[in-house]
């Protein structure tokens, strides 16, 4: 008999068989489970390793932003409060500026006073032009002033004391541009005191340093008055003849021709 006949034996042992699956399917099931399980742990795990190193990245990240940022921020007011101290330095320089132009300005000012006080106390001290008696020349200031105190000592009627001065002027400023006139006013003086000899000697060095003076004529003129006085009538002609060939046009001249009138 085969268990296809005995149905009973077929039927147990089908029962068998699907208890043996149901088993095996089972256990499957839970290892299926536990490896489910376990790749979730894993994943977790590894989501969570991996969180964690992205959160410490990105917190190293932020902290060294934030630490760049700080520093960021600390040049950026260091710069700031360099400007702040350059602005301050520019202002101070500017007030220095200002100072600095002022002084300057009053220093020009100041030296530009001190010019023109020295030119002209230097001015006092150094030559200058004249003109006198037709002609130009160059003085020193103590020069002209000696000059107009022995005139005016002869103008004073002094003709003693203007001898003094105008031979004093002479010795001093033997090449001075006064010299020819200051020899016709002590020609004059010596005239004035009949010192006619005397007088003569200087008008004639007039006439010979100075031939066209503008008192030329007048010099002539007293040299004949003084060898008048002399008695040397011959000479004074003659002198008087020269005076009207040299200085025809001249008053001196017609006072000349009229004294030769009567001395005739």
């Amino acid at each position: 008999m085969t268990l296809k006949q005995n149905p009973h034996i077929w039927a147990a042992l089908c029962l068998a068989g699907l208890a043996t699956v149901s088993q095996a399917a089972l256990f499957d099931d839970d290892e299926a489970r536990r490896a489910i399980l376990d790749l979730r742990t894993e994943t977790r795990q590894r989501s969570e390793a991996l969180s964690q190193s992205l959160n410490q990245s990105l917190n190293q990240g932020l902290k060294a932003q934030a630490e760049e940022l700080a520093t960021l921020k600390r040049a950026f007011l260091d710069l700031q409060q360099q400007i702040e101290n350059l602005k301050i330095d520019q202002s101070k320089l500017r007030g220095s500026n200002e100072q600095l132009a002022r002084d300057l300005s009053e220093l020009q000012i100041k030296h530009k006073d001190i010019l023109q006080l020295l030119e002209t106390r230097l001015s006092k001290f150094e030559p200058f032009k004249v003109s006198l008696d037709g002609l130009e020349f160059q003085v020193e200031p103590s020069e002209k002033k000696d000059y107009d105190a022995a005139l005016a000592v002869f103008r004073t009627g002094d003709f003693a004391g203007s001898q003094n001065v105008w031979l004093s002027f002479l010795r001093r400023y033997p090449t001075s541009g006064y010299a020819s006139s200051a020899l016709f006013w002590l020609g004059n003086a010596q005239y004035a005191t009949k010192d006619y000899k005397e007088s003569i000697l200087n008008f004639r060095k007039l006439l010979t340093i100075a031939p066209k003076h503008a008192r030329a004529a007048e010099a002539t003129l007293a040299v004949a008055n003084c060898q008048v006085e002399l008695k040397d009538l011959k000479a004074a002609k003659k002198t008087m003849e020269d005076l009207l060939q040299d200085f025809p046009g001249s008053e001196a001249a017609q006072t000349a021709k009229d004294r030769l009138t009567r001395m005739r």
